[in-house]
């Protein structure tokens, strides 16, 4: 095997394979607790039980309530812990299950109060601030029942409690987390079993994805309307047929099938409240198939293939090389932006996952473009003017989308990374 041909197994190998860690925990409105620890923060033990976008209830109908609900979520404590109370004794542990929105996250601990503590500490329960045991909250003012915490007590020496159901209805449009927390350092080697169950009033999307059925639906409309014309002119002009012609009709109906999953995806994840792992798949792995086609196509085309060059000749091997890596570490970016929660990695893993996207999306722009320039030359030497003119406005065509998907990516920082900071 070529020592260039190892290397790019190898990546797409170490792509596929963190593509598969990282898809191991599927985002959902139904938000699954298999055993997991608390953490500790400050003086305070924490489980992040997660976030959703979530619109307000509507009043007018029953149907389109927007809620959290707790399904038999159990707290389990060791024997240790448990052992160090009496059979009898009432309330020997509190978890507590913290809902706040993301605009009072503030509102969580004694910061207000100058103090650093999660927990009420001795000092602030003797001036009435909080009571010993518990998360300091400070009520928001426009809505004293925010941020919302339901209590959950252990009792004697069970080492398992289960909270109460519970149905947290939702009234304003935001932001909100769950978090459950406790103060008693003796509950460490806590564990949480359940699931929690959040839902939108149209649906179980999260607020973020919901306008994406929407869409996906029309581009699924767009896609076909589309593709019947293709199809019209294809027949229409049946003896003057190129190749390529076939190619594009290829990238046609990868985009039709591309849309169509994703659109089903959306449809399911809204009404049961998990991702389908087969669609999602099914939909990543088309994205990925399109996107690679759709650049192999725009380069072979600015070569002059099917124009100026019968073949590609001895760059095949290339194209295709460059082709199969940009598939792989796109398909594995798509697996964890769509299968897992890629806030949950750190930004080297990100950095590992986005960057080779990155820089195989800047080499097929430059070769692209250097091909145009010598595909260019070509045809003026060989005084073809009317492809000459073709190729022309194909070129400032190319440059323009190149310019409007930079300046995209420059707005998308500004907004979410800090020009607004900086303002």
């Amino acid at each position: 095997m070529r020592p260039p041909r190892r290397a790019a197994l190898s990546l797409a190998l170490g792509l596929s394979l963190v593509a598969l860690l990282a898809a191991r925990g599927a985002d959902a409105s139904v938000h699954e607790y298999a055993g997991g620890g608390f953490a500790p923060r400050a003086n305070s033990f924490f489980f992040h039980g997660g976030s959703e976008g979530l619109y307000a209830s509507d009043p007018s109908s029953n149907s389109s309530a927007s809620f959290i609900r707790f399904d038999t979520v159990v707290f389990r404590r060791t024997l240790e812990s448990a052992s160090r109370h009496e059979e009898m004794q009432q309330k020997t542990g509190l978890v507590e299950a913290i809902i706040v929105e993301i605009q009072d996250r503030d509102k969580i601990g004694g910061s207000y109060l100058h103090s650093d503590a999660i927990c009420c500490t001795p000092e602030l329960d003797k001036e009435k601030f909080c009571r010993v045991g518990e998360v300091i909250i400070r009520p928001n003012p426009d809505n004293p029942e925010w941020p919302q915490r339901i209590q959950t007590f252990f009792e004697g020496k069970n080492e398992e409690t289960t909270m109460l159901p519970q149905l947290v209805s939702i009234n304003k449009t935001g932001m909100y987390y769950l978090y459950f927390m406790f103060c008693d350092p003796q509950l460490k080697g806590l564990k949480i079993t359940g699931r929690t169950v959040w839902r939108n009033p149209q649906g179980y999307l999260p607020g973020k994805m919901a306008p994406m059925m929407t869409f996906y639906g029309f581009m699924s409309l767009a896609y076909l309307a589309l593709g019947l014309l293709w199809f019209i002119q294809f027949v229409r002009c049946w003896k003057d047929i190129l190749q390529l012609h076939y190619h594009i009709t290829a990238v046609i109906a990868l985009g039709m099938c591309e849309m169509a999953f994703w659109y089903f995806e959306y449809a399911n994840f809204n009404s049961t409240g998990t991702r389908p792992m087969g669609i999602t798949i099914w939909a990543v792995t088309f994205t990925a198939v399109k996107k690679t086609v759709s650049r192999l196509l725009l380069l072979v085309v600015s070569m002059g293939y099917g124009i100026v060059l019968p073949t590609l000749g001895g760059i095949t091997s290339r194209v295709a090389a460059l082709g199969f890596i940009y598939f792989v570490a796109s398909e594995a970016l798509e697996l964890v932006e769509n299968l897992g929660n890629i806030n949950d990695f750190s930004g080297k893993t990100r950095l590992f996952l986005v960057l080779p996207v990155a820089i195989l999306d800047a080499t097929f722009i430059i070769w692209i473009f250097s091909s145009l320039s010598r595909t260019l030359e070509k045809l003026q030497l060989r005084r073809s003017m009317a492809k000459l003119e073709l190729y022309r406005k194909f070129t400032n065509s190319l440059a323009v989308s190149v310019l409007i998907s930079i300046a995209w990516i420059g707005y998308e920082i500004c907004v979410f990374r800090g020009c607004r900071r900086g303002g």
